[in-house]
């Protein structure tokens, strides 16, 4: 684990990260960390999946439905901790550490809460929102309102996963969660499968058994780090008392992030158009956007890695007051993004059978996955280009545009395009490729965004 550096009590510190870090090198050192965080929780993931999908086609799209539904409920954290990546890493560039730390308690506070009270809907509604998504059989929906009632159990202790690791990743320390992670992927993993098949003297819980392990382990992951938060192993310490709930404080964390919230909330119910779409083609084409989601999210998760490496280092330079350094940190973070996810997917596509049969064993499944990677595979440079840049403009603050830019794609370009074609009575195959539409209209928007240079005054 990273300890802190010994600072002086007034809370400014005379040490600060050194304002050239818009180098090759420090993306790498940020990002790498962060990439391997996101393919371990891509590869759970996938293990999610090969487990369920055992089950048959309707465990896979029940689990599908579960998680896609539980991330809606997690917007407005999501909303809070975009507003933490910001401050923590503006507050930290400027080398005033005991802000930052303020900054993390307040956000952890405030997630805590709307994590509290996003659990009743969560519980009491699991069937409503599990039957938004018409088209799946009553089992499903039924399997898929069970894992919905029971993840929804754990939205504190996911919430104090999320704050305190973005508040770490801001601080610039990216391996720190890694560890966390391995730790607490490896729970979920042995949970997986003793509660899903009854092993290791485990209840058989079959899907009811995956959402518990994903819950069980979101309690082990924030009591670890909650361990080591208060015994001052991390670099972001529990830092000087008093004022965590300043109003200030809360408004500009909320004014920040906001954007975000609303931001999640149009890709979710984006998303879910989306799919309702696909759902009405059948069982088959569900589970097979499922799946090549899945296998591709360790394409995406790279992406994500860049996004991460980029906000961190766009808001301290912005607090270290260069401008200029975030500038050339932002375009070098998305060059990286391209390259690396063009390589990714390639690799992916070319594998794109074996790894969906290693999934699910229907061979109509696994022709309409191999498909949907093809063709989400084809713009991982302008899924890059979304990762990076869009991860600057949060770090920056600016977290409206890519609010916008994100409604832009979904229903300027790929619902309206999917609707057309579902009407016109084209196959699920031309429905999936609507979302290319989607990707294009993002990354024209977030370079001439990102150009313009409006961000760096967006705090």
């Amino acid at each position: 684990m990273t300890a802190a550096p010994p600072r002086p009590a007034g809370g400014k510190d005379s040490t600060r990260e050194p304002r050239g870090t818009g180098t090759t090198r420090r993306i790498w050192e940020l990002a790498w960390p962060a990439i391997a965080t996101n393919l371990l929780h891509s590869l759970v993931g996938l293990v999610d999946i090969k487990v369920v999908g055992s089950l048959g086609a309707s465990a896979v799209a029940a689990v599908s439905t579960g998680h896609r539904v539980f991330f809606i409920l997690q917007g407005v954290m999501m909303a809070i901790t975009a507003g933490t990546t910001a401050l923590v890493a503006r507050h930290w560039g400027a080398g005033n550490r005991a802000e930052a730390e303020r900054v993390t308690r307040t956000s952890l506070w405030m997630c805590m809460a709307f994590a509290g009270i996003l659990t009743a809907p969560g519980v009491l509604f699991a069937g409503q929102l599990a039957g938004l998504f018409e088209g799946l059989d009553p089992e499903t929906m039924a399997l898929a309102a069970g894992f919905i009632r029971t993840i929804s159990l754990f939205n504190v202790a996911f919430a104090i996963n999320v704050v305190l690791g973005t508040a770490l990743r801001a601080a610039g320390d990216t391996r720190t969660p890694l560890l966390i992670a391995v730790a607490t992927n490896l729970v979920n993993v042995f949970l997986l499968y003793g509660l899903v098949f009854g092993h290791f003297g485990l209840p058989t819980l079959g899907v009811q058994g995956a959402a518990m392990a994903n819950g069980l382990a979101f309690v082990f992951g924030a009591l670890l780090t909650i361990g080591l938060w208060l015994g001052r192993v991390l670099i972001v310490r529990w830092g000087p008392t008093g004022g965590d709930f300043d109003r200030a404080r809360v408004r500009q964390i909320l004014h920040i992030g906001y954007p975000t919230g609303l931001e999640q909330f149009v890709f979710q119910a984006g998303l879910m158009t989306f799919l309702m779409i696909v759902a009405r083609y059948g069982e088959a084409p569900y589970a097979a956007y499922s799946i090549g989601v899945n296998i591709l999210s360790f394409s995406f998760l790279v992406g994500l890695g860049f996004s991460i490496a980029a906000s961190t280092m766009v808001g301290q330079n912005l607090g270290a007051e260069d401008p200029d350094a975030a500038e050339r940190s932002g375009w070098r973070a998305m060059f990286l993004s391209i390259g690396v996810m063009v390589v990714f997917g390639t690799i992916i596509i070319a594998f794109a059978e074996p790894f969906a049969r290693f999934l699910i064993d229907d061979d109509e499944v696994v022709r309409l996955a191999v498909i949907f990677i093809w063709l989400l595979g084809s713009v991982q440079a302008l899924m890059g280009i979304e990762f990076a840049l869009g991860g600057a403009l949060r770090g920056a603050g600016d977290t409206r545009f890519p609010l916008w830019i994100v409604f832009a794609g979904f229903f300027l370009g790929r619902i309206p395009l999917a609707l057309v074609l579902a009407w016109l009575g084209w196959s699920v195959e031309w429905v999936f490729a609507a979302l290319l539409a989607d990707y294009v209209i993002k990354a024209i928007g977030l370079v001439l965004r990102f150009r313009n240079g409006r961000w760096k005054h967006a705090i």
